[in-house]
């Protein structure tokens, strides 16, 4: 076996478990920051129920390209294929899976209910590694923000300086 072989699922391992977020790309979605926890050799993401994250492009049995950004430097450090899993709720494989989860989950509005509401609405999606890394590309990939009328390039009210700064004190 070559070192190759040996390092390419070590680093992707490792890269993930200590990534907080991993961007994902479906087989028909956009890549997208998902927050995830690595399980039993392969990364677990809960979604696609209301207040969780949306888990577009990936289906039960496709593939998806996951890319992992370095935690203290936020470049990206591995690039891998996966083979994408729902694991049906009521498993022992949900249950460990959820478990894990629950720990990494911040600001759920239902605490210990939380796995319950997860399996009535949400999916838990399995990234298993396929094979080695791919190559990162060697150019940026931001893309162009979506139109939004959220934005924060507008003249200064007339009056803010003064609101700021405050008048003079005479003494």
């Amino acid at each position: 076996m070559t070192a190759d072989a040996l390092l390419g699922p070590a680093l992707v391992e490792e890269a993930t478990k200590k990534s907080g977020l991993i961007w994902v790309r479906g087989e028909v979605a956009a890549a997208r920051p998902l927050w995830h926890v690595w399980h039993d050799g392969a990364a677990h993401l809960v979604g696609d129920g209301p207040g969780e994250q949306p888990l577009p492009g990936l289906v039960d049995g496709g593939t998806a390209e996951v890319t992992v950004r370095s935690k203290d430097k936020g470049g990206r450090v591995v690039a891998w294929t996966a083979a994408v899993r729902e694991i049906p709720p009521g498993t022992a494989e949900w249950d460990a899976a959820v478990a894990e989860l629950k720990g990494k989950r911040l600001n759920a509005s239902d605490g210990e209910a939380m796995p319950e509401r997860w399996a009535r609405e949400c999916r838990l999606v399995r990234l298993d590694p396929r094979g080695s890394t791919t190559d990162l590309p060697d150019g940026s990939l931001a893309a162009a923000p979506l139109p939004s009328p959220g934005i924060t390039r507008r003249p200064v009210p007339a009056a803010l300086p003064k609101l700021l700064l405050g008048r003079k004190r005479r003494r």
